[in-house]
């Protein structure tokens, strides 16, 4: 917390000579005699002392005075210029002011024209996901500029101030998202070529990361018996119970509503529009599964499997299992919703699983499996198969959770 407060900056006077208030870690207020009030960061660089400034108070407050000098900072300790980069940013919007109105495409028309044209493609995360990553880290630093004026050094700008707040991951998606965009803006004729080439290798290389799954047979009876102990809340323990049987994604998890399962044959059917690939997927039900689900019947009263506890007419969030997880002790690296897919897709192989059957009730349909199938749906495939699976896999579970020596079973059949 610096050492200024809203009551001392609005008090300021003008002296007989310009004079400064300190805010902390270079951040300060010029007082200048004629009464205006300066934000100004100072700082060092190279060796180099360097004073940038933020704006006029009150157009400026403390608290976006703040902001900016923390921003400012943190492209400091990513071995970036501030000043610099804010003269990159801003060049581009000086380079598109000669352009004629009636013939500037901007990035943000073009960006949201692509995003309609494909985002029916995508399930609704995945859409989400990138329309919000463009609009906080893309859009404001190209307002009303051109795509066609962008140069590739004004691009990398704005990707190293993404990189600067710890998120390169982030902005490596946001290169991928603006090659897509420049290239649709190339073949649709408002661009002449994609700048993103220009940048390859510009970014460090995101750090490989794995979401934390439990693999290990003993680790996973543990796992299991600490759901089964779990004093949370009734309706996250019946989603953790069913997590690791049917390994779907958390999503396809939380969102599953009761019209889409037919207990008799024993089978869900969950609908293009909530998968990943946009395709209908099946997911046979073993005996366990079933029993978790007569017993769900009898306790909630929604459209939903797992309501909402604020709305019976809303779905558990997505931060529920998660939550759940933590409560019980496991850190990221070590589980996480995913994770149930994981330690399916391990120990099925582990256990003598052929790796497509595997990948196919993961929804990861090769594409030599949909070629082969010919005319049959793609969500029936090897149905009979994937059944005697996940009924196996069940019973393996249960012997883990009881604590057995369980062996790797053979697929009977």
């Amino acid at each position: 917390m610096g050492k200024l407060n809203d009551k001392a900056v609005a008090a300021a006077k003008p002296g007989e000579k310009d004079y400064k208030l300190a805010d902390g870690d270079g951040l300060h207020l010029l007082v200048k005699t004629n009464g205006s009030k300066l934000w100004r960061l100072k700082y060092r660089i190279v060796g180099k002392e360097k004073l940038l400034s933020f704006g006029q108070y009150p157009v400026v407050s403390l608290k976006n005075a703040r902001e900016w000098a923390l921003e400012a900072r943190k492209l400091l300790a990513a071995g970036l210029d501030p000043m610099q980069v804010k003269k990159e940013v801003k060049s581009a919007a000086i380079a598109s002011a000669s352009a004629p109105a009636e013939v500037l495409e901007t990035v943000e028309a073009i960006a949201r024209e692509w995003f309609e044209k494909f985002s029916s493609q995508w399930v609704d995360s995945h859409a989400s996901k990138i329309i919000r990553r463009l609009e906080r880290d893309l859009f404001p630093h190209f307002k009303g500029v051109g795509i066609n004026t962008v140069k590739p050094i004004e691009l990398l700008a704005v990707l190293r101030r993404v990189e600067a707040r710890g998120a390169l991951e982030t902005a490596h998606r946001l290169l991928q998202n603006c090659g897509q965009i420049w290239r649709y803006a190339v073949a649709t004729g408002r661009a002449e070529y994609d700048i993103t080439l220009s940048l390859r290798g510009a970014l460090p290389p995101a750090k490989e990361t794995h979401l934390g799954a439990i693999t290990e047979p003993s680790e996973i009876g543990n796992l299991l018996r600490n759901i089964d102990e779990y004093k949370g809340s009734e309706v996250v323990r019946h989603a953790l119970k069913l997590a690791p049987l049917v390994f779907v994604r958390p999503g396809e998890l939380r969102q599953s509503k009761w019209e889409e399962f037919d207990l008799a044959e024993k089978l869900w059917t969950i609908p293009a529009g909530r998968m990943k690939a946009k395709r209908l997927h099946v997911v046979p039900l073993s005996d366990q599964v079933v029993a978790v689900l007569q017993e769900l019947r009898k306790v909630y009263e929604s459209e939903y499997l797992f309501p909402s506890p604020q709305s019976a007419t809303r779905c558990l969030s997505d931060n529920g299992i998660l939550s759940a997880i933590r409560r019980m002790g496991y850190t990221s690296e070590e589980m996480t919703g995913h994770g149930f897919r994981a330690m399916a897709s391990t120990n099925l192989e582990q256990l003598g699983y052929d790796t497509r059957l595997i990948e196919l009730q993961l929804a990861h349909v090769d594409q030599d499996q949909v070629r082969a199938a010919y005319k049959r749906e793609t969500h029936l495939l090897r149905l009979e198969e994937r059944k005697k699976m996940m009924q196996h896999w069940a019973d393996y579970l249960a012997g883990l959770c009881a604590g057995a020596v369980v062996l790797p079973f053979k697929k009977s059949g």
